[in-house]
């Protein structure tokens, strides 16, 4: 009898086993409050939304979740994250090196029957199925209203942080995780709050060029004087002018006089 009842025991588990997770790699926070805004986004938060821009705060549907790093002794980086959608199973972020090959970690946090439960996955890129994993989380806490999923927790010993972002959803029936409906926002580096902020390049206006005015200086013509003995030039040839000049026939008259007083005397 007692044989008997041990193996249904171990039937049981190994019938289970594929979708029991222990939580003792899970700490809750005692601070239940969860506020999730989109304040300090691309300052000092990276975050991912879709629709795009859409407002965690408010009343619409939005799938919104932010990441904020430190530094974590003696190497690594904590990931704080914020997440929130809608939804009446689970909401989820997926951390992933490769989204199309290999497996994606996912952060899952759901509702059951109105209550908050947390839960970590390991996603396979090729045929989405989910697998139980156990993923240190510290400070986890969350809320539940209604579709509208809140929570709040840490990831611990993060070694490689560029890493594709995965936003998604997905069903639970009982303690079953339906498929992760994801949207991928590519690779990101967590640790730069402006990674998938698009960057514009101020427009650039030209300066107004105006032409200063010209003055033209005033021109006065200079009074010229002839000089007396200034010489005219025409094709090259030279001719002197009438002043001052010794002309030929007083030359030759002068001549005559002075041979007449020769002859006289």
């Amino acid at each position: 009898m007692s044989r008997g009842l041990i193996l249904l025991v171990a039937a049981l588990v190994v019938y289970v086993s594929p979708d029991v997770q222990g939580t003792a790699h899970l700490s809750f926070s005692n601070n239940t409050e969860v506020n999730i805004t989109r304040d300090g986004c691309g300052d000092t938060k990276l975050c991912v939304a879709t629709p795009d821009g859409c407002d965690p705060a408010g009343n619409t549907n939005c799938l919104f979740t932010s990441v904020t790093t430190s530094s974590q002794a003696p190497s690594g980086t904590e990931l704080s994250v914020e997440l929130r959608g809608n939804s009446t199973g689970y909401i989820a972020l997926g951390l992933t090196l490769n989204a199309t090959e290999g497996t994606t970690m996912l952060f899952i946090c759901a509702q059951n029957n109105g209550s908050f439960l947390f839960r970590t996955r390991q996603n396979n890129n090729t045929d989405n199925e989910l697998t139980p994993t156990e993923r240190i989380v510290r400070e986890i806490r969350g809320v539940v209203n209604g579709s509208v999923i809140k929570c709040e927790f840490d990831i611990p010993n993060v070694t490689d942080t560029t890493l594709s972002v995965l936003l998604g959803v997905g069903s639970l029936n009982g303690s079953v995780f339906g498929a992760f409906d994801n949207r991928n926002s590519g690779l990101l580096n967590l640790t730069q709050p402006v990674s998938n902020v698009p960057t514009t390049a101020a427009p650039t206006t030209a300066a107004p060029t105006t032409a200063a005015p010209t003055t033209a200086a005033p021109t006065t013509a200079a009074n010229t004087t002839m000089a007396a003995n200034t010489t005219a030039t025409t094709m090259g040839t030279t001719t002197p002018n009438d002043s001052g000049a010794v002309q030929p026939h007083a030359v030759l008259l002068l001549s005559v006089l002075a041979l007449c007083v020769m002859l006289r005397a």
